[in-house]
């Protein structure tokens, strides 16, 4: 593969024969059965040969087709167990690597971003990439400081690539729906590509991390590398070594789950609340488990700002110790996808949550309504509304809760079984646009939190950093007892 495929005719001709593959294999196991396999058998063939041609497809495409397969990976908690096998370990790969492109190509866009004398920045530079992601690849490196650095290198072609992939399985959304039951397949490939040019963006992206590195530099628990240097196509930042998330999902103790499960909640509330910026893609390989080290910020084996991330230490794996649960942090990377929250998280969302819990039903569903959840036309039970969200919501009712595939996929299934009161009532509600890539974000994390298994003090994060949880009255007594206390 010389280039990223960016021939029209060529990456459709390709992404069309996702869901041909798809009829062809049922047609194949239906005569497997006739001619005597069992149907599990032969059903697990069929999702083993499916989830292979999708991740050759999407891996081969890069583009807006992995980018597609990245947003999916963290969904496959909802598959019934017998199904999310095959397409665990296929989707999973997406996270981590892709086919990379030739070091020529590489070496041409160094060439035309940094200059003819593009070798003098760096004191070393590793022409193998170490992580291959939808739009770019990154590049081990030293600068010529001689810090440890990620270079990401953008595809050539990659917005024509990613637009017209997205644009493509736009038309395929309902025959690529049954991958995650009870996920409307084409919201979320909209909402993809409205971001596109955002994340092509370099300098936007160096913005949103450089606030991030500033705002989390003295941060105990969470690690953002810096931005070294940005041009156009090609992203400096420093180096950060970690176990992937990925890793952790697969091999890690409890105590990890656990830790990187509260601290990836952490991080979902506050970031908005902290920099009024939301960090809007929580893939795995997104995220890094760092142990503790009070010698070390962000500075340390300090790293890449990609969508799939990079190769992690090989001394260091899942079980590398550390001072305990709550001695390891949560390395974050890549900020080209971010929503713009000035004032951080809506305060409709806090309140919502909270009356939910209550059990207003009366005073949920006129908020609902007053925000467009609920259309002017459309009238609905507010106790039926209040119905469809308490299970939903059940983490924040408790005081820790642990996250799992089989709750999730109790959720997916009781919204998709057509049915189903919630499934009815479901069809009638409305997402706003404004809250469309914050519900992407929250369902994703929810996602990532049930591969991890993670048990989460969901509440005590909501409590600090989510505006409207808590009731303004019980604030004002909550700092009126502790000026009291201070006296």
């Amino acid at each position: 593969m010389s280039d990223l495929p960016r021939k029209a005719v060529t990456r459709t001709a390709k992404l069309a024969a996702l869901p041909l593959g798809f009829a062809g294999r049922t047609a194949w196991g239906l005569g497997k059965r006739i001619g005597g396999k069992s149907a599990e058998i032969v059903g697990r063939e069929l999702q083993q040969r499916t989830a292979e041609q999708l991740f050759k497809v999407l891996g081969e495409l890069k583009g807006g087709a992995m980018k597609f397969g990245q947003a999916l990976s963290v969904f496959e908690s909802a598959l019934p167990e017998e199904m999310a096998g095959p397409y665990r370990a296929a989707l999973t790969k997406l996270q981590e690597a892709a086919p990379p492109m030739p070091t020529s190509t590489v070496h041409g866009v160094l060439a035309e971003r940094l200059g003819a004398d593009w070798r003098e920045l760096f004191l070393e530079f590793a022409d193998k990439p170490s992580a291959a992601a939808s739009i770019g690849q990154v590049h081990r490196a030293v600068w010529h400081d001689g810090r440890a650095v990620a270079v990401k290198v953008q595809y050539p072609g990659a917005g024509e690539a990613l637009l017209s992939d997205l644009n493509q399985l736009g038309r395929f959304a309902r025959l690529l729906g049954p991958l995650i039951p009870g996920m409307d397949i084409k919201p979320l490939i909209t909402e993809l590509r409205d971001r596109v040019s955002e994340e092509l963006d370099y300098e936007l992206e160096a913005r949103a991390q450089r606030e991030h590195a500033a705002e989390f530099a003295d941060d105990p628990d969470v690690v953002v590398p810096d931005v070294v240097h940005q041009s156009d196509q090609v992203l400096v930042t420093e180096w950060m070594d970690g176990t992937p998330l990925a890793d952790i999902i697969a091999d890690g103790t409890q105590e990890q789950r656990d830790r990187a499960g509260q601290l990836l909640a952490r991080f979902l509330f506050s970031g908005p609340a902290r920099t009024g910026l939301l960090h809007a893609d929580p893939h795995p390989g997104n995220f890094r488990l760092l142990p503790a080290d009070p010698e070390a910020g962000p500075d340390t084996d300090a790293g890449p700002d990609t969508d799939a991330g990079p190769d992690t230490d090989p001394e260091a794996g899942p079980d590398a110790e550390a001072d305990g649960a709550g001695g390891w942090r949560l390395g974050v990377l890549d900020f080209g996808t971010v929503d713009r929250l000035p004032g951080g998280l809506p305060d409709t969302i806090g309140d919502a949550l909270r009356l939910t819990l209550e059990g207003d039903a009366v005073a949920v569903y006129e908020m609902l309504r007053r925000e467009g959840f609920v259309k002017e036309d459309i009238d609905l039970d507010p106790g039926a509304v209040l119905d469809y969200l308490v299970p939903i919501i059940e983490p924040a009712l408790a005081e820790e809760f642990t996250f799992t595939r089989g709750w999730l996929r109790q959720q997916a299934g009781r919204i998709a079984d057509v049915r189903s009161p919630a499934h009815q009532l479901g069809k009638q509600l409305n997402l706003p646009p404004a809250y469309l890539l914050i519900h992407r974000v929250t369902l994703s994390t929810i996602g990532v939190l049930c591969q991890l298994g993670a048990t989460v003090r969901l509440r005590d994060e909501l409590e600090e950093w989510l505006p409207g949880f808590v009731a303004e009255e019980f604030k004002a007594q909550e700092t009126v007892t502790e000026q009291a206390g201070a006296e």
